[in-house]
């Protein structure tokens, strides 16, 4: 808070030094980001080149990936979605899910694969990797 307050009276001095004399007319405008929107608002993402080959994940549900992977290591439930994380010697990946938008259940819209050290890994061969097939 005293740190704010310092920038602020630092920048209003700038100002006025500089020749400004409407500090107010300087400010950006902020748009108020809505905290309790629900979560079927959210855009759907739509389907790029980079998610050819991991058709047997994304759009899959909470269940249908235990069935795949297994119980994940990791499971957050963020305000408007939810991440899951399975792991293996191969690789770590995470699953982003999202409501669908027509009936609010989670589904996976993207995810990312790396290996334990945190280097990047192919995210089709990691699901293939973790798969239970």
């Amino acid at each position: 808070m005293i740190m704010r307050m310092l920038i602020t009276a630092g920048l209003a001095l700038g100002l006025l030094a500089s020749g400004a004399t409407d500090v107010s007319a300087k400010k950006p405008k902020k748009t108020p980001i809505p905290v309790d929107r629900p979560a079927t608002d959210l855009p759907a993402r739509p389907a790029t080149a980079s998610n050819r080959g991991l058709g047997d994940v994304m759009g899959k549900n909470v269940a249908e990936l235990k069935r795949m992977f297994g119980e994940p290591r990791i499971d957050v439930v963020e305000v408007y979605g939810r991440k899951l994380q399975f792991s293996g010697k191969p690789c770590i990946l995470d699953a982003y899910l999202y409501p669908d938008g027509k009936n609010g259940v989670e589904v996976v819209t993207h995810i990312d694969a790396r290996r334990s050290d945190g280097a990047e890994v192919d995210r089709a061969a990691c699901v293939n990797a973790l798969s239970r097939r």
